[in-house]
């Protein structure tokens, strides 16, 4: 087993880069009541840094494609030929994350 030196964040930058993206994002604005409720912030918080969140490595995009990806694609389809302008049938929906600390907002199309 390698250990790493004490204090020196640079022996383990990605580790320290998610930690702390956890603390900045999540851990500074909710306090955990108990062990079972952290671990429920975390699941959630995990499938939206997986799934949600944009990363500026990926330019606008999300790393991972939702459940719904095959209806998903069709909108973003839709949105990338209207280039910034929102498609008359659609309007932006946001669905809350951990409460409403972070939200993740998606193209719903409008029942006819």
């Amino acid at each position: 087993m390698l250990r790493t030196p004490v204090r020196a964040p640079q022996a383990n930058a990605y580790c320290e880069r998610l930690v702390g993206t956890l603390r900045r994002e999540c851990l500074d604005f909710l306090i955990p009541l108990s062990e079972n409720h952290l671990r429920m912030m975390l699941q959630e918080w995990v499938r939206h840094y997986n799934q949600g969140r944009p990363h500026l490595s990926l330019g606008p995009g999300i790393p991972a494609d939702t459940a719904d990806s095959n209806k998903e694609r069709a909108i973003r389809q839709l949105r990338t030929r209207a280039r910034h302008r929102l498609p008359a049938h659609c309007e932006i929906r946001a669905r809350p994350i951990l409460g409403g600390l972070h939200h993740e907002y998606y193209l719903e199309k409008i029942a006819a």
